[in-house]
């Protein structure tokens, strides 16, 4: 029988590069973990100015970018804190990464020979200061190219064309869009670009000291990569603009190795030398890795900046909602997903306004209101929302003597606000009744045999209660909620293998038979609830739908 163990002694390093934060996770030969840290970018890194990890154009366009420089500056400091923990960076075989997804990066003309010849006397920031084009990088949060996301699709065939080309129909926050856009309001920036890289690849650049390849899994969150064939689509390429293939290099499978490690971090923080980097993939693929997502009846939740829902498909049927991306740790399958940009940020606000800043007053409102909230129902978009399209705003609304047991004939009408704990249910069963009427609609299963819940609200009991009586399952947690980077260390140990082996190896082969043992294992932490109440949330969730439609004809972004 084969041997799939790691080498003793070894240990294997995954970063976050995600909106708010950068992480590290490090993980032993049994894959447990040795240490971690984080760098907040608010606070630890105040002096660009961010709010929430992001520039906000005043002008209400939609436009949000993240300073390009900030996340060199982070990875070094991440570094600093990590070798004064005492992290012995000899043992590290092998180095992977997330990235936020959608984050786009523009290295100047001239830049790859600056990678080449880094010298460790100096900081990584002050050497690559004018590596960049621009050093604003468009970040997924950005909603301003819906022009561009219109033309590549008219280009194409229409947005469905587009779906079942690339996985996603246009989305303001893919990549294809907002390099269209820099195309066309930037031109001198576009001509000066020699490589694009993602937020994920450009992190992996760094380590290797040389241009990374996009790997196709995070490939496939930007409009442009056929979804299948998982190479450049040509159509959609001539569609977004001019010689870009030569400018995003060829895609890497996720498992693949992007390079060894730079001698900058060999001389810097004494790396051994034959130190593998793995590609880098999105921050989602890489939660699906860390929560060791192997089943389809099986969902994932990820409560963080923005919320998303996720589970694995055999076969990619790409629709005009939601995303097909390759499963980064399954050449053979893929995940699908639906992304919600009001998440914590929003849940947040409400807290703020209506729950006197304190998430215990938040836990204590939505525990003593009863759930179907007496028929108040809310939609809250503290930013544009991907899912469904509407514009900033908030929509209240009662349902006339609602008890759960029919909606025919049910009248609702618009309210100006609901007292304090209304609020707070009113924000969460509005955010879980539409992520569950659009993963039905999208296939996924109803109900889930579990939900696998990750990101930072996946600590709160309170909310996890609500999500299990909405969708109907058990809800599992892992040992963190910060799946992202665990699941860039295991896929740093996944890609390692498959190297050491010389072809791929299913990443199961690692833990098989000892994932309780490991930092993988999940845990019971929230039982389905009552069942008489799962019909009456459906009822509600249709009703919900049905005003939510109205809302998107009214004044949805088409």
């Amino acid at each position: 029988m084969e041997d799939y163990s790691l080498p003793k002694d070894s240990l294997f390093l995954g970063f976050d590069s995600s909106t708010q934060s950068c992480k590290a996770t490090v993980l032993d030969s049994n894959l447990n973990i040795v240490t971690s840290d984080v760098v907040h970018f608010d606070s630890e890194l105040s002096h660009y100015k961010t709010k929430d990890g992001v520039h906000r154009d005043p002008s209400g366009d939609g436009r949000i970018v993240s300073p390009t420089l900030m996340w060199i500056e982070a990875l070094e400091l991440l570094l600093e804190k990590l070798s004064k923990s005492g992290l012995d960076f000899g043992k590290i075989v092998a180095v992977s990464g997330s990235g936020q997804q959608h984050g786009s990066v523009y290295w100047k003309k001239g830049s790859l020979a600056k990678l080449g010849k880094l010298d460790a006397s100096k900081s990584l920031k002050d050497q690559l200061n004018d590596a960049f084009s621009t050093n604003e990088s468009p970040v997924w949060m950005d909603s301003s190219t819906t022009a561009q996301c219109r033309e590549i699709e008219n280009a194409v065939g229409g947005a469905l064309e587009l779906s079942r080309l690339t996985g996603s129909r246009g989305y303001e926050r893919f990549t294809g869009p907002q390099i269209r856009k820099i195309f066309q309001t930037q031109p001198d920036v576009y001509a000066d670009t020699e490589r694009i890289s993602l937020v994920s690849s450009f992190m992996a650049c760094l380590l290797t000291g040389s241009y990374a390849s996009i790997d196709e899994t995070d490939g496939a969150g930007m409009n442009l990569m056929d979804i299948e064939e998982r190479v450049w689509s040509k159509i959609v390429l001539e569609a977004t603009a001019p010689g870009l293939e030569e400018k995003l290099g060829n895609l890497a499978p996720a498992h693949a190795v992007a390079g060894l490690v730079a001698p900058y971090f060999v001389e810097k923080y004494h790396f051994d030398k034959n130190c593998v980097v793995v590609q880098w993939s999105g921050d989602n693929p890489n939660s699906l890795a860390g929560l060791t997502l192997n089943t389809p009846g099986d969902l994932a939740i990820s409560l963080g900046t923005s919320d998303t829902v996720f589970g694995i498909a055999s076969e990619p049927r790409p629709r005009l909602e939601g995303h097909v991306f390759p499963n980064p740790v399954d050449p053979k399958s893929y995940m699908v997903m639906l992304c919600y940009k009001n998440g914590s940020l929003t849940r947040e606000d409400i807290r703020n306004k209506y729950a006197e800043q304190s998430w215990d007053t938040f836990n204590n409102y939505l525990e003593k209101t009863s759930p179907l909230n007496g028929g108040k129902l809310g939609f809250y978009y503290k930013d544009h929302e991907i899912l469904p399209p509407l514009p900033v705003g908030f929509h209240r609304y009662v349902l006339d003597n609602f008890a759960g047991d029919s909606i025919e004939g049910l009248k609702e009408h618009e309210a100006e606000e609901f007292d304090g704990a209304s609020e707070v249910r009113a924000v969460i069963e509005g955010q879980f009744l539409s992520m569950r009427a659009h993963s039905e609609r999208f296939g996924m299963p109803n109900p889930p045999k579990r939900i696998i819940a990750t990101g930072g609200a996946s600590a709160n009991q309170s909310i996890l209660k609500s999500i299990a009586a909405i969708f109907g399952c058990d809800i599992y947690t892992v040992q963190r909620p910060d799946s992202a980077s665990l699941g860039a260390a295991l896929r740093a140990a996944h890609g390692w293998l498959c190297n050491n082996k010389g072809k791929f190896v299913p990443i199961s082969c690692m833990y098989e038979n000892k994932l309780e043992k490991t930092a993988l294992s999940c845990k019971l932490l929230m039982p389905a609830g009552d069942p008489q109440l799962l019909p009456k949330y459906t009822l509600l969730m249709k009703k919900r739908t049905e005003i939510e439609d109205r809302l998107v004809q009214k004044l949805g972004r088409q």
